[in-house]
């Protein structure tokens, strides 16, 4: 079993929990419906911050109803199979997979990224459960206008880079579920994965069209490829 593994996750693994996919193969994901540049860059929220945050209210809502999958529960199983080894799991992810997969830990989704919102001129992160508007004042420094959802946009640099860089050179396994890898900085990922000379695997629904990065291959419902991954690498451990 690899000591230290570094997953990466994506709309493959949410859309088993009843979240809308931003990008699938059938050209059906929200981004196929909507243009991302007019509602997920910092422009766009420069331009018409009303749309913006309108649109982002519906994700919110559509998050609250959100409950944990199989591959969820698998991931957390693989966590503590990990830590009890002395060893890690390093989750990063792409989409909202961050809230079902805390959930199924225990934790309060209240807590994730799409329930908070960020102020662009302090920078504060604060809880955020209602739906805002452009004219809430930052509970930090006062200023209204500038609260904006606490997510990456395009055009942006991932949030922790720093922990998410070292993370990966740490890890001996790259493990891309849900996810083709084929968008920045997910594609940076599974390149510097290689580099560092660490193995690659995909778990996904079909091949990326980048699939020679992966070392191997896993295909199917991530509720059904993720939890036998996690037996085969924890099945041999006492519980």
């Amino acid at each position: 079993m690899p000591s230290n593994i570094f997953v990466l996750t994506g709309a493959g693994i949410s859309a088993e929990s009843g979240l809308c996919a931003f990008r699938d193969k059938r050209g059906e994901g929200i981004w196929a419906k909507f243009d991302p540049m007019k509602l997920a860059t910092p422009e766009a929220f420069a331009r018409d911050p009303e749309t913006v945050l309108a649109f982002y209210d519906l994700r919110r809502r559509n998050l609250r109803d959100a409950k944990p999958s199989a591959a969820h529960f698998a991931l957390a199983r693989l966590e503590d199979a990990l830590a009890k080894r002395g060893d890690s799991l390093a989750l990063v992810t792409q989409t909202s997979t961050i809230c079902t997969s805390a959930q199924a830990r225990g934790a309060s989704s209240t807590c994730m990224a799409n329930f908070q919102k960020r102020c662009g001129r302090c920078e504060v992160v604060r809880p955020w459960l209602g739906d805002p508007t452009i004219s809430d004042g930052c509970p930090n420094c006062g200023d209204a206008g500038a609260l904006r959802p606490h997510v990456v946009w395009f055009g942006e640099m991932p949030l922790a880079s720093d922990l998410i860089d070292r993370a990966l050179h740490d890890a001996d396994l790259f493990v891309a579920i849900g996810t083709s890898c084929a968008v920045y900085a997910a594609t940076g990922f599974v390149v510097e994965a290689r580099a560092c000379g660490l193995r690659t695997c995909e778990i996904d629904l079909a091949a990326a069209d980048n699939a020679d990065l992966f070392d191997e291959q896993r295909l199917g419902p991530a509720n059904e490829t993720v939890p036998a991954w996690v037996e085969e690498l924890v099945g041999g451990l006492v519980e």
